[in-house]
């Protein structure tokens, strides 16, 4: 007799985009009530997989099958239709509706009275209060506006929408991120009821402390192609890490001049943001690159913006730029004491599309480009030839629009802005996102020759091979805390391996 198809099955996904392979014959099956964790190093093609499983792309090759019928998705709304929805990373929720309505957003149950349709309000109750207390929280009042609740029961409402249209497969993209430990827990119960309830779960993470407690197969992604599927309780932590980061990033990062380093340029002790960092102290020096990494919700993405004013003033803490206090409230007082930032949404906050290359370079400087009461085009000229030349940035001249240059480019002009006198401090976020192998390796090596030419350089990375190749000294976030430090660099096992928040995780043992 034939055993039962799975209920999810992708088999040879492939995906283009202008002519560039992103995913190569991947092959994905979750059986009913599954729990499969979706691996990868960032651009390995779990997102791209995901959105092609979720009607967001289309497909160039391949064929996915739920529950044995062979589906092809136009739209969200046609994954949607068939048992397939996903909870992005992001908590999406109306927060001036109601908990109940928030549930049956897009479905509401109607009833006719006096010849018209109107909502069943008490249906869509009596029902909201099922399905909560069938994941176990019952308590949640599903009157309430969900702006009301905590983050951790917004997304349990996320998960009962989910359950309300017949949801067959589940995709959670980092759920747990902007939880802390306990919420976390939360989610994990309501998983095993989904499980109960014979729901699949695609569990994206990278914290392996998770994924080991939730997940019953581990899938691995690398470079767009299966690169291990494993049996959670029959794996170690160490053979994910490998399947995940393989040996292929060594070449990409150019070594140091010199082992020596000159005076702390900053100096950071106590820092505090409200209830997001905690406790961040850590110092820079001349010549030095410090890598911080962090996974999403660490805090990893608000240690820059708090050092350089973007959050307003530091609730707890105090710094040291130059020797002198360092307390910017502003982006302009950080700019003024010698801090340099390059954001890591560069379309949003790095770059002004339909200015030039030349007008971008010199936009948080444009005073020093002041001749006779008036800006100097000549000026800004001469600065944007400069570090078009010894940047290597890819353009037809000063005069192109910066939106017509390749990613890496574009990142290359947000980094030659702040070379001017007086800025002694780099700090970059997610400094390779966004761009091709070949343009990260310039990156590198112009972020190596900076820190060469005396430059603190200050990068924060949820990219584990970034961090791990390219710094000097490395730092992991994990729930706005310091969690590790590593004095003299860091591989991608240990960097990994600190992100857990499980005590009882040691990566030497496992």
């Amino acid at each position: 007799m034939a055993s039962p198809r799975p209920r999810l099955e992708m088999q040879g996904i492939g995906k283009s985009f202008g002519g560039i392979p992103v995913l190569s014959g991947v092959d994905l099956t979750v059986e009913a009530g599954e729990v499969v964790a979706l691996l990868g190093s960032n651009g390995a093609g779990k997102s791209t997989l995901m959105k092609i499983l979720t009607g967001v792309y289309g497909r160039n090759a391949g064929v996915i099958s739920v529950d044995g019928r062979e589906v092809s998705f136009a739209s969200p709304a046609q994954a949607v239709a068939s048992g397939v929805r996903l909870l992005p990373q992001e908590i999406s929720v109306m927060p001036d509706m109601t908990v109940a309505e928030n549930i049956f957003l897009g479905d509401l149950p109607m009833t006719r009275r006096l010849g018209f349709a109107t909502v069943d309000v008490a249906a869509m109750r009596r029902r909201s209060r099922q399905l909560l207390e069938e994941l176990g929280f019952g308590g949640i009042d599903v009157n309430v506006p969900v702006k009301r609740l905590q983050v951790a029961e917004q997304r349990i409402v996320e998960i009962a929408r989910a359950l309300a249209g017949e949801a067959l497969v589940l995709v959670m993209d980092e759920p747990t991120a902007a939880l802390t430990e306990q919420e976390a827990k939360m989610i994990f119960k309501i998983i095993r009821r989904l499980k109960e309830k014979q729901v699949s779960v695609i569990y994206i993470s990278h914290h392996m402390a998770e994924v080991f407690e939730i997940s019953d197969r581990i899938a691995v992604l690398r470079d767009g192609r299966n690169a291990g599927l494993f049996t959670t309780a029959q794996t170690k932590r160490d053979d994910v890490l490998t399947a995940m980061l393989g040996n292929t990033v060594g070449d990409l990062y150019v070594d140091k001049a010199t082992d020596a380093f000159g005076q702390d340029v900053l100096s950071v002790r106590g820092l505090g943001v409200e209830d997001r960092l905690f406790d961040i102290s850590f110092s820079i020096r001349s010549g030095e690159i410090v890598g911080v990494f962090g996974l999403v919700g660490s805090g990893v993405e608000l240690l820059g913006r708090a050092l350089f004013g973007v959050l307003g003033p530091l609730d707890t803490g105090k710094a040291m730029l130059a020797g002198k206090p360092f307390h910017p409230r502003t982006p302009i007082e950080a700019k003024r004491a010698g801090a340099g930032f390059v954001a890591a949404e560069r379309k949003k906050e790095g770059i002004i599309a339909d200015l030039t290359v030349r007008e971008n370079i010199a936009l948080p400087f444009q005073e020093r480009y002041v001749r006779g009461g008036r800006v100097s085009r000549a000026a800004e000229e001469a600065q944007a030839r400069h570090w078009i030349e010894g940047l290597g940035i890819r353009t037809r001249g000063p005069e192109q629009r910066i939106r017509t240059l390749s990613g890496g480019n574009q990142q290359k002009v947000c980094i030659a802005r702040w070379l001017v006198e007086g800025i002694q401090l780099l700090i970059l976020e997610e400094p390779t996102r966004g761009v091709d192998v070949g343009a990260r390796r310039e990156i590198y090596a112009q972020l190596r020759d900076l820190a060469d030419r005396g430059f603190a350089v200050l990068v924060l990375s949820s990219d584990v091979e970034e961090v791990a190749g390219l710094s000097d000294r490395s730092l992991v976030l994990d729930r706005g805390r310091i969690a590790s430090s590593f004095p003299r660099g860091a591989t991608t096992a240990d960097l990994m391996g600190a992100t857990t928040s499980d005590p009882a995780f040691d990566p030497a043992k496992d």
